[in-house]
């Protein structure tokens, strides 16, 4: 049975991906989800990016040739957004499971979680995925967790100046 916000969410998802082909990159902006199972309790996080976003960045990087068929694409991915995608709690890392990744109609659709049982609520997210390659990158975190007894959710938006925020607080973190 899917949710209803599983469903806006799955559209929101859709709807930026069209968008995506249609701005012909007027914008660069990434799109992560991040929701607690209501089942298991484990935090759940969907990135969406432009896949030759992330490839150029890689590219650049690495100082490589890199496209689906460099020899080491899947761990250079996996690399990237585990070293520029973190949560913390309470200073501790939080350890995320890479699920995998794949491409469709141009867009890099990245799974990870933790199986470790948690809430969402005050839980640092340091997110620098793309910004220090193109300075008008915008990412956005959605993040709902309707197990808590405040049903938190909500959005979070980095950019070059603005990599770290805390789910539940008002307040922004400045910090590189």
């Amino acid at each position: 049975m899917v949710t209803s916000c599983l469903k806006k969410i799955l559209i929101s998802i859709m709807l930026v991906g069209v968008a995506a082909s249609a701005a012909a990159h007027t914008y660069f902006f990434g799109l992560t989800d991040i929701n607690l199972n209501s089942q298991n309790k484990h935090i759940e996080i969907i990135h969406q990016f432009t896949a030759h976003d992330i490839e150029n960045t890689l590219a650049e990087i690495k100082q490589v040739h890199f496209s689906p068929e460099h020899p080491k694409y899947d761990q250079y991915i996996q690399a990237y957004f585990e070293q520029h995608f973190v949560l913390k709690r309470n200073n501790k890392t939080v350890k995320l499971n890479w699920i995998g990744f794949e491409v469709k109609r141009g867009q890099l659709f990245v799974y990870q979680e933790s199986t470790h049982k948690d809430s969402l609520a005050n839980l640092m997210v340091k997110n620098t995925l793309l910004t220090g390659t193109y300075p008008k990158q915008i990412n956005t975190v959605n993040y709902q967790d309707l197990t808590s007894q405040n049903k938190l959710q909500g959005s979070l938006t980095y950019d070059q100046s603005l990599n770290v925020s805390v789910i539940g607080r008002d307040e922004n973190l400045n910090s590189n």
